[in-house]
């Protein structure tokens, strides 16, 4: 494979990773409220989960959705009711960070989870392996699964690092909760616009 290839597969892996998504939000909330170190859980869950299905969509689930539409509608639905359900939670979080109150922070599984009920996630597994993985044989599927791996992983670690960069802009509760808040609109805007283009 040429050196031009892996540079657009690179390209390609870091426009979908570091722009803002939902998985992306959480980390960064995440960091915030717990600290990076403590959000490290989520960001390997999360890249483990998008990994996974960036391959499963490589070796044919794209094409098994291609097939059974009503499938492809259940998940868009379930990915929708998933963001309105993750908006909720942040709106109605009370912004307190080091009471001892605070929730544990997202798991590993609850980051592959996400990933999986994440519209963004499947929109770019499967337009990446279009793109770059199928028709280049199972080598190549592979080689870009794993270039997007730690790609994703960087991207999604970045996020958490600002969030636990800006914990000391917003230690007071008022703040917090206000940016809690414009996580959850960013969130529910877009399980709007999602609900609306599919």
């Amino acid at each position: 494979m040429s050196l031009a290839l892996y540079l657009s597969m690179s390209s390609f892996a870091l426009a979908a990773s570091i722009s803002p998504g939902p998985v992306n939000i959480v980390a960064l909330a995440t960091g915030l409220r717990h600290g990076f170190r403590a959000s490290m859980g989520h960001v390997t869950g999360a890249t483990v989960g998008f990994t996974a299905l960036l391959l499963l969509s490589g070796l044919g689930l794209a094409e098994l959705l291609s097939r059974w539409p009503a499938a492809s509608r259940l998940i868009g639905a379930a990915g929708v009711a998933f963001l309105i359900y993750l908006a909720w939670n942040l709106w109605r979080d009370d912004g307190r960070i080091a009471d001892g109150k605070a929730p544990r922070p997202p798991s590993a599984f609850s980051g592959a989870a996400q990933q999986w009920l994440n519209p963004k996630a499947w929109l770019a597994a499967i337009a990446g392996m279009g793109a770059f993985g199928m028709g280049g044989g199972p080598l190549r599927i592979w080689l870009f699964a794993a270039l997007y791996f730690v790609i994703c992983y960087a991207s999604i670690a970045a996020w958490a690092y600002a969030g636990a960069r800006l914990r000391h802009c917003l230690d007071d509760a008022g703040r917090m909760r206000a940016f809690n808040r414009a996580m959850a609109a960013l969130i529910a805007l877009s399980a709007v616009y999602l609900a609306f283009e599919g």
